[in-house]
């Protein structure tokens, strides 16, 4: 490796976009083909939720994270006043070595970020920028190539516009929130134009992989976010930073995008981003008031692979009975387990001090899972997949409790894509939208008939949106057979 110099060569500029206009969310209407047609959207009921229990077996997941390194950045959420979000590159030359966390990708390797810019008052209209920047210390040219990619903002990208339950996404036009898009564009291995297929760094040189707005309106109080990811891979070591900046003013007064050269000088001169978030407590079980925290560091997983079976040495998984039903805990963190005892939270190989101990709740990462199931009985059985939101207070791995009605607070908002062969041994491949609530019993994702002895390969994958609140299940349920 060369050695670190505190100023880098401009070697390449990459093409920014021209500054989002500065409408007020509140003035900003989704394009048509983004609002299908729906039937009606259940009301809220007005009555205080009530527990209530479903009995079903809670299992842990098998499996674990791949060791994929993640940029993850989530810290500090809102946004106020410029600085450095998260920067992996060294310390040596930096005003502020503290912000730099010295950790260099090379392979395979994940971009996650999320951040809200906010105006309270008409001073702080002015556009805040993202700017993530690459750089190649070594002597050779370094190509990262893009396998997925995606970045929206909420406005007017992917406002929250009220969803039913579930809805079918056979286009991928259906999202409320930019965490809802971007994920739902990687599931399909999508790339946004905005990216290139790759970029090619000389020795020493940097290139900005984003400059984008995130533009507030002029009318306040005001917010806008944007989520990104990314699924890269590259051919040598490079260092990442996640950058936020006010858009530079023309001669004229009007509002331009930063050049690379500007986004250089922040990254050797700024400090921390800030407002900091609330920095996280300690998870020690004997504490009682946990605060998790924001992360910002860089992560170890990017997919959860599972092969759900009867045991290890089953290659099948065995329905239950007619009316009884098993479940898996999905995105379980520190404290919430669902009484698994299992922690799926990627564990950082570096971060800020100040900042989340773990990855809680996993955003962006992949849940694959495989179940071949299997009807063991001497007829036939419908067997139903349900994703659920089930009350985090329930550690009983012999019920899960739900709420009835329905509770307001959504906690979760994402794509699901399921795979199975029909009846005619076909496979069908189906996307589907859910919106659920604190304790929500979710619909079926899937329902099938199978014949005594009949196996059948089901595929459930999804990956974890911002904005989603753990913990989830996937429930196996055998129900009675329709007539």
């Amino acid at each position: 490796m060369l050695p670190f110099f505190p100023f880098f060569p401009i070697a390449q500029t990459t093409a920014v976009p021209t500054p989002a206009p500065a409408v007020p969310p509140s003035q900003v209407l989704p394009e048509p083909e983004q609002i299908p047609s729906f039937d009606a959207i259940p009301a809220i009921d007005a009555l205080p939720p009530k527990e209530v229990q479903d009995v079903q077996e809670v299992r842990a997941l098998p499996g674990e994270l791949d060791k994929v390194p993640v940029f993850n950045s989530n810290s500090p959420e809102v946004v106020l006043t410029p600085g450095i979000l998260l920067s992996t590159f060294p310390p040596e030359g930096k005003q502020v070595p503290d912000a730099h966390l010295n950790f260099a990708f090379q392979g395979r390797f994940d971009v996650f970020a999320h951040h809200i810019a906010r105006a309270r008052s008409p001073e702080e209209t002015r556009t805040f920028y993202q700017g993530l920047m690459a750089y190649n210390p070594t002597a050779e040219t370094v190509t990262i190539e893009v396998l997925q990619a995606g970045s929206y903002l909420t406005s007017p990208d992917a406002l929250f516009i009220e969803l039913p339950d579930m809805v079918e996404d056979a286009e991928g036009k259906v999202y409320s929130g930019p965490g809802s898009r971007v994920m739902n564009a990687v599931l399909r291995g999508n790339r946004q134009e905005m990216f290139p297929q790759k970029w090619e760094i000389p020795p020493g040189g940097m290139v900005m992989l984003i400059n984008a707005p995130i533009p507030v309106g002029t009318v306040v109080p005001s917010s806008n976010a944007r989520s990104t990811m990314m699924r890269l891979s590259s051919s040598g070591e490079v260092y990442l930073a996640n950058l936020a900046m006010r858009a530079p003013l023309t001669d004229d007064g009007k509002e331009r995008a930063p050049t690379l050269a500007e986004w250089q000088r922040l990254l050797e001169n700024g400090g921390f981003a800030g407002p900091r978030d609330t920095p996280p407590t300690s998870l020690d079980p004997s504490n009682i008031d946990v605060v998790f925290g924001r992360v910002a560091g860089v992560a170890q997983g990017s997919q959860w692979r599972s092969h759900l079976t009867d045991d290890p040495n089953s290659e099948t998984l065995t329905i239950p009975p007619l009316g009884q039903a098993f479940a898996y805990a999905l995105s379980t963190v520190h404290r919430i387990t669902l009484g698994t005892d299992q922690i799926q939270s990627a564990p950082m190989l570096a971060r800020y001090p100040d900042t989340a101990y773990f990855a809680h709740a996993n955003y962006g990462i992949e849940y694959d899972l495989s179940l071949p199931l299997y009807n063991s009985s001497d007829r036939a059985q419908t067997v139903r997949l349900e994703f659920s939101s089930p009350l985090k207070e329930n550690e009983d791995m012999d019920a899960l409790l739900f709420f009835n009605p329905r509770d307001r607070q959504v906690f979760f908002r994402g794509t699901i894509r399921v795979r199975y062969p029909d009846e005619k041994g076909v496979t069908q491949t189906r996307y589907l939208h859910l919106v659920q609530r604190r304790g929500q019993q979710g619909e079926p994702l899937l329902s099938l008939t199978l014949p005594p002895g009949d196996r059948r390969l089901v595929e459930v994958d999804f990956l974890y949106p911002p904005d989603a609140t753990p913990p989830q299940v996937l429930t196996v349920r055998t129900v009675a057979s329709p007539n």
